[in-house]
């Protein structure tokens, strides 16, 4: 189960006088990645490295630095932090000592995993939708076992033969909300996939 940030997160660190500043965000497409890394590089910085990962749309920037040494480690602690849909930047002000390759991918990847590992989590649930059609009679109870299920009510609409609901809940409860329903109401609802009009 793979989880995004909850909210921005930021992680400082100095190595052989260096300045690494890491900046996180949760992103809902590209565009917003790449609009999260105008938004915190800093113009007089030495270099803006980034990374991000959106499902399997990822893309990472060495920003000047040699090549793999920066943007790839970043993605590498996106990926090694359990993160998807998320952008991290890590800013470096040069201080002086060079750090070498294998110094840099450690620099690079340490601040961002650090960064990401201190920040606060929140699961990316898988969720499906579904159309439910019931009786007047079992309304009473088809909203309370949409609830204990943690089901969101998405369109409710009152017909002459019953009620027809448009739900959201998380994927994994849905097989075990459809048996209860199903137990609940004798067989009598109707749970569908919505259509592309609903």
């Amino acid at each position: 189960m793979l989880d995004t940030l909850a909210a921005p997160a930021s992680h400082e660190l100095e190595i052989k006088h260096s300045r690494f500043i890491a900046h996180a965000a949760p992103i809902g497409n590209a565009a917003d990645a790449l609009s999260f890394v105008d938004a915190v590089s800093v113009a007089d910085a030495t270099h803006n490295c980034w990374a991000y990962r959106h499902g399997n749309e990822y893309r990472s920037s060495d920003d000047g630095e040699p090549s793999g040494t920066a943007g790839r480690p970043i993605l590498a602690a996106i990926d090694g932090q359990g993160y998807d849909r998320v952008v991290v930047v890590v800013t470096r002000w040069y201080g002086g000592i060079k750090l070498g390759a294998g110094g840099l991918v450690r620099a690079y990847g340490g601040t961002a995993a650090e960064c990401l590992r201190l920040a606060p989590r929140s699961p990316l649930v898988p969720m499906a939708e579904r159309i439910l059609q019931c009786g007047f009679e079992d309304m009473g109870i088809v909203h309370t076992l949409l609830g204990s299920a943690g089901a969101e009510k998405l369109d409710e609409q009152f017909l002459p033969e019953g009620l027809r609901l448009h739900v959201r809940l998380p994927a994994d409860r849905l097989d075990a909300l459809a048996i209860r329903l199903r137990d609940a109401t004798r067989d009598r609802l109707r749970l569908s996939e919505p259509d592309r009009n609903d």
